[in-house]
């Protein structure tokens, strides 16, 4: 078995010239199958990872989004005193209503318009959010008309930074810090005073509350509590699921377009496969009736050959995964379908992504490989041997 082994691989390397051709052909199909892989676990962890599963997120019944949901100041003031609600150190419950609403900017060097998101907060927004923290400049000041961007929407909208201005509702805003959230959403937005960006816009009611939960078993009780108040009229969801439920739509659509090219491609790489395979065979059918003769069986000759593509199969896949590795460092931004923002994410390689890549290469080199080398074993000796040497 180990001589069946040597004598596949060093076949693989024997054809120097085509076997890099198809190791190549089968490698891109193979990084762009892992590409789409990478978006979906980009826009997972851009989307889904926002949210925390300590966390709970009110709006009012009917909305499905936070632009689309408004509570007013004494529901706010209930909410506070409910039962299940975290406390900070100084005996505060932590819960935080917010003002959310969406601007147009002009990326640096476009021309189109996009919608981004300006969230009206308070600073427990970073007792909430850990994974959020300001990396150059400083927090705003509660009551200033002072704000903190994303690290995306740094680089993508305002190249100045800090000190920029920038027109929200009715007023002139300076940016005085620049906020990183761990390749998630937040990136994408811009927080500023809660009370002044609803008065930018002439509002009284918020869009939404966070919550912590002093415990997960809180959930359900507070949530009854909220759902038989007839003052308040809103809907409590677990933040993360909030956030799942706003990817499901772009995620779906990124990874069924994806697949679609992928499939179509994947033909290709595996006729290209199987062409070489026969050429395998075709160029060493003398070897086979040597090998015959010598006592191997027909299966140790499908094996022999099924080594052969497997190998290819699984050098394609590792090429895809250096492809992919590369690909980390690329950011791309694209329309929350769910929300209408611009949502900025970086594409991202996980283990099962890179085994799924793996095992999709493998399976089209297993593929292609199969019919040829169901031809090899079925040669006759006697012909096989007849054939004219390499």
């Amino acid at each position: 078995m180990k001589l069946l082994w040597a004598y596949g691989v060093r076949n693989v390397w024997s054809r120097g010239r085509t076997t890099a051709l198809t190791v190549m052909g089968m490698g891109l199909v193979s990084l762009i199958f892992l590409s789409v892989l990478m978006l979906g676990d980009g826009l997972t962890r851009a989307l889904v990872d926002s949210g925390s599963q300590a966390n709970v997120l009110l709006l009012r019944q009917g909305a499905t989004t936070e632009i689309s949901s408004g509570l007013y100041r004494n529901q706010t003031h209930i909410i506070r005193s409910l039962p299940g609600i975290a406390s900070d150190t100084d005996g505060n419950p932590v819960a935080l209503a917010e003002s959310v609403v969406l601007i147009s900017l002009t990326k640096t060097g476009g021309e189109a318009p996009v919608n981004v998101t300006v969230r009206g907060t308070q600073p427990m927004a970073f007792t909430l959010r850990p994974q959020v923290h300001v990396v150059e400049g400083r927090p705003w000041q509660p009551g200033a008309a002072e704000i903190v961007v994303g690290a995306q929407i740094a680089s993508r909208f305002l190249p100045q930074g800090i000190g920029s201005p920038l027109r929200i509702g009715k007023r002139d805003w300076l940016v005085v810090g620049i906020m990183s959230a761990d390749g998630t959403a937040f990136e994408s937005e811009i927080w500023g005073d809660a009370d002044l960006l609803m008065a930018a816009y002439g509002r009284e009611s918020y869009s939404s509350m966070t919550l912590r939960l002093s415990n997960d078993a809180a959930f359900e009780p507070l949530n009854r509590l909220i759902a038989d108040d007839p003052r308040l009229m809103l809907q409590m969801k677990r933040e993360r699921d909030y956030y799942r439920e706003k990817s499901v739509t772009l995620t779906t659509f990124i990874r069924v377009l994806g697949f679609t090219f992928t499939t179509i491609f994947s033909i290709g790489a595996l006729l290209g496969g199987t062409m070489t395979m026969y050429g395998a065979v075709a160029a060493r059918t003398r070897e086979i009736g040597m090998l015959r003769a010598l006592g191997f069986v027909p299966a140790h000759i499908f094996f022999v050959f099924l080594i052969e593509s497997l190998t290819i199969g699984a050098a394609a896949g590792g090429l895809a995964l250096a492809g992919g590795a590369a690909l980390q460092t690329v950011t791309l931004s694209t329309m929350n379908f769910s929300t209408f923002a611009e949502v900025a994410f970086r594409l991202t390689l996980t283990p099962p992504s890179a085994a799924a890549t793996l095992g999709f290469s493998l399976l089209i080199s297993l593929l292609g490989g199969l019919p040829p080398a169901i031809r090899a074993a079925h040669i006759p000796v006697v012909t096989a041997l007849q054939a004219p040497g390499r």
